[in-house]
């Protein structure tokens, strides 16, 4: 099965080969809603211009995940933070994590 790789970013373009680039938040949760399922990979900038941020994506798909039992964020899930916000990354990082280890 192929992976699904995806840049959340506001400003900045990837480096390296990603199949979704959205620059919003809005952006990221309709492709996963649209999906039906968070890809396999998300490189998280936190910052996405005035008062959006990825943590609204990060929110949406631990609760996706609950509602589906476990279903929405894929087994093989990884993440990276590229932020340069380090409050805002080890936000991202912490809950993800926290998440993630306990499902």
């Amino acid at each position: 099965m192929r992976t699904v790789r995806m840049y959340i970013d506001d400003i900045r373009d990837p480096k390296g080969e990603f199949d979704v680039v959205v620059r919003t938040s809005e952006e990221a949760i309709n492709w996963m809603f649209a999906n039906q399922s968070a890809p396999d990979f998300i490189s998280f900038d936190h910052d996405l211009g005035g008062d959006d941020t990825a943590m609204k994506v990060v929110k949406f798909m631990i609760s996706a995940d609950m509602d589906l039992g476990g279903e929405f964020i894929p087994d093989n899930f990884t993440f990276f933070v590229h932020s340069a916000n380090p409050v805002g990354a080890a936000n991202i990082t912490g809950y993800l994590n926290a998440y993630l280890a306990q499902r």
